[in-house]
């Protein structure tokens, strides 16, 4: 099975992001793979190591994103491919475009990815790669069975329960970080990673335009990045529930305006 896998380098939202005149500063940001997309590495491995096959991982960024590329090489995939894009202002249109121009002429069965990013949430790219590729597509998955190099049966996370879905392939499918626990990279598979190979390509090469690129060849515009307020402090309530309750209560209809 030839699985490609688009990953995105974030910011590590654990850290302390900061602000400045409506941008991100990146000074100091540290940055990794969005965590749903090291859960859809980990899925593709998983269903190689049974079926057999390799998995590709292709990601879209600055030079710094080959740093992600040799991360997910180092936990097992086996190859990758790096578009080199000084991204600008591009949203998930444009990069789904982007994604369907490197999959022109490739051969694969499955697409493979996170449900969202962590620093958009969007969670738009992979549906509109599908569309773009006319290719069947299941989001939000948190398991998979019977698995075949030309289906599987996917269990995916909807509204009102679990959906069973029968899928056939080559599809789209996003995953949800409840699907498995991404392996730890070991020793061995961090300089495996140095020398498995890694495709470099450019815009350019996939014969874009100016026009299909940044705010030209996006659907929407971030105007500014706002830091939210901090949350104000709580206050406790100490003493016999039968007075502390009515004091809560009241506080909440007062301040918080809930109606009771």
């Amino acid at each position: 099975m030839e699985i490609i896998v688009p990953i995105r380098q974030v910011p590590d939202v654990a850290l302390n992001i900061r602000v400045n005149e409506g941008k991100v500063v990146e000074d100091g940001v540290s940055f990794v793979i969005s965590s749903w997309d090291e859960t859809a590495i980990e899925g593709a491995l998983q269903m190689t190591e049974e079926l057999g096959g390799e998995v590709t991982l292709l990601g879209i960024g600055p030079e710094r994103v080959s740093e992600a590329l040799r991360k997910g090489l180092a936990m097992g995939a086996h190859k990758a491919i790096h578009v080199l894009y000084e991204e600008g202002q591009t949203d998930s249109f444009g990069y789904a475009k982007i994604m369907a121009k490197v999959m022109e002429g490739r051969n694969y069965d499955l697409i493979l990815t996170g449900k969202q990013a962590q620093d958009t949430d969007a969670g738009l790219t992979a549906s509109m790669l599908a569309e773009f590729l006319d290719l069947p597509q299941v989001t939000n998955i948190i398991r998979f069975s019977d698995l075949a190099v030309d289906g599987m049966t996917l269990y995916r996370k909807g509204d009102h329960g679990t959906e069973v879905i029968g899928i056939k392939l080559p599809a789209v499918v996003t995953v949800n970080d409840s699907l498995n626990e991404p392996r730890l990279a070991s020793m061995r598979g961090i300089m495996m990673a140095k020398k498995k190979p890694m495709e470099t390509l450019s815009p350019s090469d996939l014969g874009m335009g100016a026009e299909e690129l940044g705010l030209q060849g996006s659907m929407t515009e971030v105007l500014k990045f706002e830091k939210p307020e901090s949350r104000k402090e709580g206050e406790r309530f100490e003493g016999d529930e039968t007075e502390t309750v009515p004091m809560a209560i009241q506080k909440l209809v007062s301040e918080a305006k809930l109606a009771v």
